[in-house]
């Protein structure tokens, strides 16, 4: 029987094949970069816009805490199917919902579409990464998120001109859903050859008595909480950038998503050899502390070539910080519930999607400034500085068997 431990080879089909469905389902949510400024667009009021923004990430992390004791990888496949065909029927219907009402079935709709699909899917894919190549195996997942952040924007904004609206593109992106319908379905036999030949203990779904101890690690704790600020951060960028950059003029939206995101993925790529040599918690503090000034000086941008250095800077800063605080969430850890927390930096995610377009549409309808959203995201990465100063002192030692280099970057 196969386990973590057995010597296999990182880069089979099934691994690039789980990847690229996860790129499909981020693909899907990288389109709505732009959805506060459409729900203005077709007529929302502006004390809804927020909240249905959020929504979706809302009920996302909701479900999750329902789906995750329960999915395992005996029923990934079947969901992840289920989930890409609803999936096409979530981003074509928002071309014709246009009341408050409506849209918020189709927001949580969408959002327990997306959890389903990506939580079967990293439920599948954690499978087929060997314990040697940890590091390279959670890069490239990581990278697989990444992309369509990097793809879609541009994209978007330079085909928006010749289409109805944002809702157009929207439905647009279902053709990746048809294509990982495809993908799937010839990853069908091989996937359920590969698993019967794993060990029965990583194929059942963990108790509740094992979830529980696990969230009670102050490691875990903490990490995940640090985690969850700096998503904070990001959302922020995302969800209320274009508005921003309208306000003060300065350059395209989808520039600074390419330029960033590039940046970003170009790090995780390269950077997963260099990780695992450095000091991961100090490399953390000092990109934490860089990150803070970055995110205050983007509304300052008077010039372009100052928003777009501000980008890469960005996207540096993030390409790093995402991987380690997810390589010491590896590292503490209990070998067998690896999976249920990289799904809980999902939760996470989840999280900071619906709070930060609901609570920043309230500030911003309350008269603030986009700029002022930027500044409280600066404020968030100080909080996650902050626990990194912490963290150390509630990171156990290694557990007996995994060694250093198994650690994930």
């Amino acid at each position: 029987m196969a386990d973590l431990t057995t010597p296999r080879k990182l880069w089979s089909f099934e691994f690039l094949a789980l990847c690229l469905i996860i790129a499909v389902a981020f693909g899907n949510v990288s389109v709505f970069y732009s959805f506060y400024h459409y729900l203005g667009a077709i007529g929302i009021p502006i004390e809804w816009r927020g909240f249905l923004v959020g929504l979706e990430p809302m009920s996302a992390f909701i479900l999750r805490l329902f789906v995750l004791p329960w999915l395992h990888v005996r029923n990934a496949f079947s969901v992840a199917m289920f989930s890409l065909v609803l999936l096409i029927v979530a981003s074509c219907a928002y071309q014709w919902v246009t009341t408050v009402q409506a849209m918020i079935v189709l927001r949580i709709f969408h959002g327990a579409v997306f959890v389903l699909l990506t939580s079967a899917a990293i439920a599948l894919v954690v499978n087929f990464i060997p314990a040697d190549k940890s590091g390279q195996g959670f890069s490239a997942i990581s990278v697989a998120t990444m992309i369509p952040y990097a793809i879609i924007p541009p994209l978007s904004e330079a085909l928006l001109p010749y289409v109805g609206n944002e809702a157009d593109i929207y439905a647009a992106v279902s053709i990746f859903s048809v294509v990982a319908i495809l993908l799937l379905t010839a990853l069908g036999s091989r996937l359920g050859e590969a698993l019967r030949g794993m060990d029965g203990v990583l194929l059942r779904r963990p108790t509740f008595p094992e979830i529980r101890d696990n969230l009670r690690l102050r490691s875990v704790f903490f990490l995940l909480t640090a985690i969850f600020f700096i998503y904070l951060a990001h959302a922020t960028l995302f969800y209320f950038l274009k508005d921003l950059s309208l306000q003060i003029r300065t350059g395209d939206v989808g520039l600074f998503f390419a330029v960033s995101m590039v940046t970003m993925i170009s790090v995780r790529a390269l950077g997963a050899a260099l990780f695992d040599k450095t000091n991961k918690l100090s490399t953390l503090r000092k990109t934490l502390a860089f990150l803070i000034p970055c995110l205050i000086l983007i509304p300052l941008a008077a010039f372009p070539a100052g928003y777009y250095l501000l980008a890469a800077f960005y996207g540096l800063c993030m390409g790093v910080i995402l991987p380690l605080l997810n390589a010491l969430l590896f590292s503490a850890s209990p070998l067998l519930l690896r999976g249920l927390n990289t799904n809980m930096t999902l939760f996470t995610m989840d999280v900071a999607y619906f709070v930060v377009p609901y609570l920043g549409g309230m500030i911003i309808a309350y008269g603030a400034g986009f700029d002022v959203l930027f500044y409280l995201a600066a404020g968030f990465v100080a909080l996650s500085f902050a626990l990194a100063m912490i963290i150390p002192q509630f990171i156990p030692p290694l557990q007996r068997g995994v060694k250093e280099g198994d650690m994930m970057v």
